[in-house]
């Protein structure tokens, strides 16, 4: 399970809720040290794990705590890097070595996001195509794009980068828990790329949340965000084009309301920097 070239600076972070049967397919395919961080499954994933794949690290979390489960494994981890995989997802053979080979060479790249291939037919995600056509330019210091937001489950992160500006947090949780990290690096002057020399297979679970469901919580996650850093204006824009858009939308604002203090006791606006940035990406079609 674990290969020569990536175990002594890589490990694999996984974070999973009741996908006891997906994780025993996915985790025996990484070429790291993992560890699963299990969100309070209730399908006995963390004794199952633990009893057919004795060497991953399970860390069995008595609540749901969202994304942050990502951040604790990330603190449990000794490695350098650290590469991110969702259940139902895993780094092509060979790629968390070169990934890491990339990290090495590039000492303010923080987050490298890899090519992402869907399904059996290994379909590009068009979210690809996007952060390849990234407006940001490809700096002379980071070995591809530069972003300013990535994809979670497609990631290898520098382990001091993620912790200074604090991981992922406990407000946010999931999804859509990228924006808050990645606007934080960027303010902290860590860089982002998109890199297509490395791949992640994504065989999506067919055991996913409704599309509205997934809708509403990810528009939660955009009004946490934009309480914690942006502008007053963007947090009223985000909380107009909700109500305008529809039902989903305004129910993620519903759902935002029990943990806005918790936002706002964290609110720390980027620096005009990072938001002369985020106009460039706004003004791109």
């Amino acid at each position: 399970m674990t290969s020569p070239r990536t175990a002594d600076d890589v490990t694999v972070v996984v974070m999973s809720r009741d996908r006891r049967d997906e994780l025993l397919t996915t985790l025996p395919r990484h070429e790291a040290p993992v560890v699963l961080v299990d969100n309070a499954s209730a399908d006995g994933t963390a004794d199952a794990v633990r009893a057919a794949l004795p060497q991953v690290t399970v860390v069995a979390l008595d609540g749901n705590v969202g994304s942050y489960a990502r951040t604790i494994g990330v603190e449990r981890a000794g490695t350098e890097f650290v590469a991110f995989a969702d259940d139902d997802s895993w780094w092509a053979p060979g790629d968390l070595a070169r990934a890491a080979e990339v990290m090495r060479a590039h000492p303010r790249l923080a987050v490298l996001n890899a090519r992402i291939l869907v399904g059996p037919e290994e379909r590009l995600d068009p979210l690809c195509a996007e952060l390849a056509a990234s407006p940001l330019g490809t700096p002379d210091d980071l070995p591809g794009p530069a972003l300013l937001g990535f994809v979670a489950c497609a990631v290898m992160v520098r382990r001091e980068a993620f912790l200074q500006v604090g991981g992922f947090d406990r407000v946010v949780r999931f999804p859509g828990e990228e924006e808050r990290l990645a606007l934080d690096l960027a303010a902290a002057g860590w860089g982002m790329a998109y890199v297509d020399a490395v791949t992640v297979h994504h065989h999506p679970s067919p055991r996913r949340s409704a599309p509205e469901h997934r809708r509403s919580a990810i528009w939660r996650s955009r009004l946490l965000t934009a309480l914690m850093r942006h502008p007053a204006p963007e947090v009223a824009r985000v909380v107009v084009q909700a109500l305008r858009t529809g039902g989903a939308e305004r129910r993620g604002l519903l759902r935002a309301l029990p943990d806005v203090p918790a936002a706002l006791r964290e609110r720390k606006p980027v620096p005009a920097g990072v938001r002369d940035q985020l106009r460039v990406l706004e003004a791109t079609p």
